[in-house]
């Protein structure tokens, strides 16, 4: 599960079995965790997160998704 990204608590990763999904990203925080389509951002899973947590989130892939799509495709190819 290479990470990605982190931001404080939060921790972006991929796992490494998912190549034939759309460009995702994963996020975790302790037990909570959550999934997020790259294009567009989009929460596809959300387990324990908050709403407002969620738009914090969704807020930093935004910012983010050009390294997460980078970071994907060189994982994946």
């Amino acid at each position: 599960m290479p990470t990605v990204l982190r931001k404080g608590e939060l921790r972006f990763f991929f796992f490494s079995r998912e190549p034939n999904e759309p460009p995702h990203i994963h996020v975790e925080a302790g037990d909570k965790y959550a999934k997020y389509w790259l294009g567009p951002v989009s929460a596809a899973q959300n387990f324990g997160f908050k709403e407002y947590e969620l738009n914090r989130i969704s807020k930093i892939v935004d910012e983010n998704k050009v390294l997460f799509r980078r970071k994907w495709n060189e994982y994946f190819s």
